[in-house]
């Protein structure tokens, strides 16, 4: 545990998404701004031709990627990145920002583990970080935008897959001085669970852009 190593340069990566929606087109926006080559990948890309942005098939988006996002509903992201299949993302960095509600948000897809525990252990030659999934899109792409700094969190078991989401969280304008490696990927869950709190806060707020900060004792 312990804070995220300090930034490491990252070149012009190639960045597959997988999804459509508000966080997958926040995140494109983001990192394309930041010079990156960002593709999303959509079950049925012909219907999703009025996005602005480039869109390709689940295997085009996969094939295309040095570096694959998954921005899909959490109920749904195993069965989809199997569609896939292991082989095709062995190998590749999976930066995973889903969380599983039910419908009506009150209850977790995964309530004794966590999204990314489950990516993991179904696709172990695919290192998974768990990342970004306590905040709207909002903020995932425009930290200084709150008001003062706040902290974004990593999870995971490969200190390589960390260092480069590091980066590219770095890219979307997120300080080293906000990044808190909490463990491995276990401690997704405790990312994903905080999605409960986030709904109360965002109810109290009547906002959903907002994010934490953990302070410390002097």
């Amino acid at each position: 545990m312990g804070r995220a190593a300090e930034r490491v340069s990252v070149r012009s990566m190639r960045i597959g998404i997988l999804g459509t929606g508000n966080v997958a087109r926040a995140l494109a926006h983001g990192w394309s701004a930041a010079g990156h080559d960002v593709l999303l990948g959509s079950r049925t890309p012909g219907e999703r031709g009025h996005l602005g942005l480039p869109v390709a098939g689940l295997d085009e988006t996969v094939a295309h990627a040095d570096v694959l996002v998954n921005a899909t509903p959490g109920n749904v992201s195993v069965e989809l990145l199997r569609s896939v299949g292991a082989s095709a993302l062995a190998g590749t960095v999976l930066i995973d920002v889903g969380v599983g509600l039910s419908d009506d948000y009150t209850e977790l897809s995964h309530p004794n583990s966590s999204l990314a525990e489950e990516i993991q252990a179904a696709f172990p030659r695919t290192p998974v970080v768990k990342t970004l999934c306590t905040m709207d899109s909002t903020a995932m792409v425009a930290p200084a935008g709150l008001d003062g700094p706040s902290t974004v969190f990593l999870s995971g078991d490969d200190a390589e897959a960390k260092r480069t989401a590091g980066a590219l969280l770095a890219d979307l304008g997120w300080p080293p001085s906000s990044l808190l490696d909490i463990g491995g990927i276990t401690s997704a869950r405790g990312q994903e669970h905080f999605a409960l709190l986030f709904m109360g806060i965002a109810n109290g707020l009547g906002s959903h852009t907002f994010n934490i900060k953990v302070v410390t004792a002097p």
